[in-house]
């Protein structure tokens, strides 16, 4: 393939309700989509970044000027492009990890779709359709949580995630035992909003047969969370602090997590996500596919790595209505608590072009 150019597209994307983390609550999603065409297809690629540097240190603006400034320009120079490609071309320029996965996602589209595979069969997904979990937000008291959860186990959820912080941790989840039982798969997510110090606290999450709790420590801080992982019963799962495939075995081998939340825009990619299910898979640790808020873009994406054997665990691969009441492409529908791999070529969906229209504020065209 060879590239003719690179549009970048911002879009905000409206909730349906709030979605309170322990370090932002947000009502609109903003994105910015990565387009590429080559001389016979067009690629996309969703960026996951967020408005501000508070989940990460990469933020929507500054991905879109390192895009414009480094990254198209490095692919551009390229005499030939496939998907193997970018990440050599990238490798000179330091971090970006999520605006270098947009640009390889994009491409990545395009080149499946011009040899007529599906991403799903590219990355030898074994299943055709993945168990949907669902993160809920942390509410404003303990009978709204309890209303949102009851809503999402009817609606069919196969898992159930809470995210938490200091002041609404054990209350919550004891909450939610007590009203739905012990067979609901429940885990909880801190976003790196404890320290050590709240070991005693967070072993208090134990009687209650969590699935794992999600990075509670700062992202950096592996041998707090080994440390941590002797001191409480519950798995540790790390999501931050895994950023690369040697980065996951690091943590495996220090003790760090006993399963992994691979999110491929905080990795660099879904050839790294990829390499980094086959490395837990070599160790026995069990992954599941997390979320940042995505499009049907993203949401196709993910829903394709999550077929993969590796990924034991219900995922963050909600349907498009937990968080959008229209999306920018023909919507992923619960069913049975599973969502459907797509199976046309790429990503096997694209934009509804009057419905990006409409969420679309701004575009700027890059090219060769």
């Amino acid at each position: 393939m060879k590239l003719v150019g690179v549009e970048l597209r911002r879009i905000a994307m409206p909730l349906v309700a709030p979605f309170r983390t322990s370090f932002a609550t947000m009502t609109t999603r903003e994105i910015l989509l990565v387009r590429i065409e080559t001389e016979d297809h067009e690629g996309y690629g969703e960026c996951v970044t967020m408005a501000d540097p508070l989940y990460s240190s990469e933020y929507t603006a500054a991905a879109a000027d390192v895009l414009r400034g480094y990254l198209v320009p490095a692919l551009a120079a390229l005499p030939a492009l496939d998907p193997w490609a970018v990440a050599p071309a990238l490798a000179a320029f330091k971090g970006h990890r999520m605006a270098k996965a947009a640009l390889e996602t994009a491409v990545l589209d395009a080149w499946l779709r011009s040899h007529d595979l599906s991403m799903g069969q590219w990355l030898g997904a074994t299943a055709e359709r993945v168990p949907a979990g669902v993160s809920v937000g942390i509410m404003d008291s303990v009978p709204a949580l309890l209303d949102a959860v009851d809503g999402y186990l009817s609606e069919g959820y196969r898992r159930i995630k809470l995210k938490i912080e200091p002041g609404w941790d054990v209350a919550p989840v004891r909450a939610v035992r007590e009203r739905f039982g012990d067979d609901v798969q429940l885990q909880v997510d801190a976003n790196t909003a404890y320290t050590l110090a709240d070991a005693g606290q967070l072993a208090r999450l134990d009687p209650y047969g969590l699935l794992l709790i999600e990075q509670p420590l700062d992202e950096e801080d592996l041998r707090g969370h080994a440390e941590l992982a002797q001191r409480v019963r519950t798995p540790i799962c790390l999501d931050e602090s895994i950023v690369s495939a040697r980065s996951a075995a690091d943590a495996i081998a220090m003790g760090a997590c006993s399963v992994v939340n691979i999110k491929p825009g905080r990795v660099g990619g879904y050839l790294e996500a990829r390499r980094i299910h086959d490395v837990c898979a070599a160790h026995g640790v069990p992954v599941w596919c997390g979320g940042m808020l995505e499009t049907g873009l993203g949401r196709a994406a993910n829903v394709a790595l999550a077929a993969l054997p590796g990924f034991t665990l219900p995922g963050d691969t909600s349907a498009s209505d937990r968080y959008y009441r229209t999306d920018i492409t023909e919507p992923f529908v619960l069913r049975d608590g599973h969502l459907d791999v797509p199976r046309g070529p790429g990503l096997g969906i694209s934009p509804i072009p009057g419905q990006l229209a409409e969420v679309t504020t701004s575009t700027e065209w890059i090219g060769r």
